[in-house]
């Protein structure tokens, strides 16, 4: 038996609200590879004040993505995966090469940084991940832009 109208709407309820908690960073530079490392400039300034992290230790990377925009949420995922397993910030970013292999980018990099040390480190919020939201890696004017949501 269908129950009335106003029985249904009784049961279930839906609603939507803002979130506030997500951050946008973008890097631009004059390659890809600049803006890419430009990207995970920001968004560990989201997290940390970087002049307060030495740059004492180095950590190779590599990543791949199905293409451009997927790479760079690989990479920016991948530094907060090294951040949380080898418990280091990071202040300085180079990304080495970005190139297609067999129907894939590749990006080539390394960052540098120190363990993490609350007493000495400006610490701000955590970043939890990067995100497809607001994904976009385009060239403008001449320059790289590459850019998306964190969630913090």
């Amino acid at each position: 038996m269908l129950k009335g109208a106003k029985e249904r709407e009784a049961e279930k309820m839906h609603e939507q609200f803002e979130h506030k908690a997500d951050m946008g960073v973008r890097g631009i530079g004059k390659s890809r590879e600049e803006a890419f490392a430009e990207c995970a400039k920001a968004m560990f300034e989201v997290m940390i004040e970087l002049e307060s992290v030495k740059a004492l230790r180095e950590v190779k990377v590599e990543v791949d993505g199905n293409d451009l925009e997927g790479l760079l949420v690989e990479w920016l995922n991948e530094l907060l995966y090294l951040k949380d397993h080898k418990e280091m910030f990071f202040s300085e970013f180079e990304v080495e090469s970005i190139g297609e292999e067999v129907g894939k980018f590749v990006l080539r990099g390394a960052v540098r940084g120190d363990k993490i040390d609350l007493e000495n480190q400006r610490v701000k919020v955590e970043v939890k991940a990067a995100t497809y939201s607001g994904l976009k890696v385009e060239k403008i004017d001449g320059h790289w832009s590459a850019e998306c949501i964190v969630d913090v």
